[in-house]
Formats: structure tokens, sequence, C-alpha cells
């Protein structure tokens, strides 16, 4: 990060005032290549392996929640390139402004009549939305009318890069939380769509050859959120900790209450730090092992599903018994303090990692 110091609390203010990443962060964005964490270097990305985009996600969202979010979803998203067609790759992606955004959501229905897929529907949570280049979109698939099934009688589901000069953007994000993330929806009707522009997200099908691209989706999404719940937890303990000894230089709390908070406050950054090293030691393994072997092993997967769960679980503990020595400092609605408050209790409701199982 060479110009850290540009993403600051007070462009972070703006930001969410703005709804969306200010031009300032973005500028920095495009240069540093971040949307581009898993891209290829001979197509304009760093070419980063799990492991050293991590510690980028985690820093990012650290500095600020909607920063590191953004950045991992787009980048998320750009991480498709490994799954795309050589004539999309090569005419999307050295576009050094460049920005996927993309949802999970299975939105749409994509026809396939001749060469090309109509396709119209509408999807949920694109971060990055609002000065994203390209969107990805899951649809159903049919043929001349007619839905595809696989093998067990289920809809065949395949995603599809869309531009997004093509899609209509709908203000779909009115959260107390994430807000600079511009997670909105989007929408298409009857747009025609080249069949190299579909893609499946499936190792077998990766037309890349980059371990990066062999990682299993489910554990790569699941990590790359939970390294985000890191960046925030870690910010937000920080936070706290500097509101409680400004609180106690007109309060002038005791010796008895002095000793408690820095008690607890060390029992908890101990805790932090551990679950920081057990999260980085499974992916780690796991990254060994895709490189060795070629594949990880189920056991290593669950390990490391269960680690990426475990550490939101905790942050989630840590964040409540810490909250309350911030006074009402965090329920003031302008502070940082209360900003990364909110972003953490938002993007700790993501369905990937509510369970601890």
């Amino acid at each position: 990060m060479q110009n850290s110091k540009l993403f600051n609390s007070e462009l972070a203010a703006k930001a969410e005032k703005l709804g969306q990443l200010p031009e300032e962060w973005l500028s920095q964005i495009y240069a540093e290549k971040y949307f581009k964490l898993f891209v290829p270097t001979k197509l304009g990305g760093l070419g980063c392996t799990l492991p050293e985009a991590l510690k980028i996600e985690e820093k990012l969202a650290k500095l600020d929640g909607s920063l590191g979010w953004t950045v991992t979803l787009c980048a998320g998203a750009a991480w498709f390139v490994g799954f795309m067609d050589k004539s999309v790759r090569q005419d999307i992606f050295p576009n050094k402004k460049l920005c996927f955004a993309g949802s999970g959501f299975v939105g749409g229905k994509a026809d396939k009549i001749g060469e090309n897929y109509l396709i119209s529907g509408s999807w949920t949570y694109a971060s990055g939305a609002l000065h994203a280049s390209h969107l990805t979109a899951n649809c159903e698939i049919f043929e001349d009318g007619k839905a595809l099934l696989d093998k067990k009688g289920n809809p065949v589901i395949k995603a599809f890069v869309l531009d997004r000069k093509d899609v209509e953007i709908l203000d779909g994000w009115n959260y107390m939380g994430m807000i600079a993330t511009g997670s909105h929806a989007f929408r298409c009707e009857n747009l025609s769509v080249s069949q190299n522009r579909c893609f499946e997200i499936l190792p077998e099908k990766a037309q890349l050859t980059a371990p990066v691209y062999q990682y299993p989706f489910l554990q790569f999404a699941e990590t790359t959120l939970a390294a985000n719940i890191l960046g925030i937890s870690l910010h937000l303990k920080e936070l706290i900790e500097q509101s409680f000894w400004k609180r106690h230089e007109y309060r002038k709390y005791d010796k008895k209450h002095l000793s408690y908070f820095q008690d607890l406050l060390s029992k908890q950054d101990k805790k932090l730090q551990k679950l920081q090293g057990e999260f980085y030691g499974q992916v780690n393994s796991s990254w060994l092992e895709l490189e060795q072997k070629g594949k990880i092993t189920v056991s290593r997967l669950k390990k490391v599903s269960k680690v990426s769960r475990k550490l939101t679980q905790k942050c989630r503990e840590i964040n409540g018994k810490l909250y309350p020595f911030s006074g009402l400092e965090a329920a003031k609605t302008h502070t940082e303090l209360n900003r990364v408050w909110r972003d953490f209790n938002t993007v700790g409701q993501h369905a990937l990692l509510i369970f601890p199982f």
C-alpha cells in the first residue's frame, strides 16, 4: 500500500455521504490494481496468490470497512477471469479502470437462441455497482424457451459478463453500515449477449492454469469475507481503546476500573492475535497443498471453512465485550467509531458466516 495515508477517516466520512468510494480512493485503487488482485500480470493485474490477497484485503478493511469490502468483492468478481473465454479476457481485462461488480443471487433467465443468449432479470447486492465497468450475473439457462436441467433434475445455472452500459442500477442498498460499498441491485430486460460472455465457476472449467483458479469458490469466498471481518474488528478495537482513554481524561477512573479494562483489553487482543494466526495458518496450509499436489483435501477445506466461521463468531464476542467501554461516543452517528461499529454489524450478517459450522 504505497499511499495508505490517502485512506483516512476524513475520506471515509466523505465516502459514506457519497454512498460510494470517492474518486480519491478509486484513483489509488486503479493505480495499485487492487480491483485486479487475482488477474494475471499479463492482463494488467497483480496475479496474487490467495494468502497474499487476504493480507491486502485485511489491511484495507482495517483502514475502512467499505473500502476493504468493495475491493474484496470487486476483486473477487474479477477472479472469474480464470473461467472466461480467451476472447473476453483479452477484450475486457487490459482496461486500467476495470472494475467488476457481481451478485451471487440467481436472479435472471438466459434463453439461448441461435448464437446468443437473451437475458432478463434483476440481481441484488452488487458491491461497487456505481463505479463498475462490468457486472456478473447468475442465470437459469433455457434453450429456445425450454429450461435446461442437469442430471439430477435441477436447473442449469451459468454466469454472464454484462457491460455496465447495458444494465440499470437500482437503488437497493439502504442499510445502517457499509454504506460506501454502494451494494445496489441491477437489472436488464431482453438483453442479447454473445455466448462467449457465458462461464461456469468450477475448477474443471478453469481456462487459466494458475493455482488460484483451482481454489474452491466456497472457501475462497469464506476466507476473503473473514479477512474483512478481522480487519474491521482490529480497527474497532483500536477506536474503543482510544475512546476509553479519552473518557478517562475527564472521568478519572480509579485504579480498580483501569486495571479491569486493561486486563480485558489484553485478553481480547491476545484472542484476536491467536485467531489471526489460526486463520492464516489454515489458509497457508491449504495453499501449500494446492501448489504441491494440485488439489486440496476435503478435510483441509473443512478446516478452512471452520476457522473462517470461528474467526467471525469470536470477533462478534470480542467486539461485544469491548464495545460498552467506548461510551456514548460510539452512539454518535457522525463519529468514526460509530461508523466502524455499524460496518461490523452489517458485514457480520453475511449468510456465509452466520453459523459457526
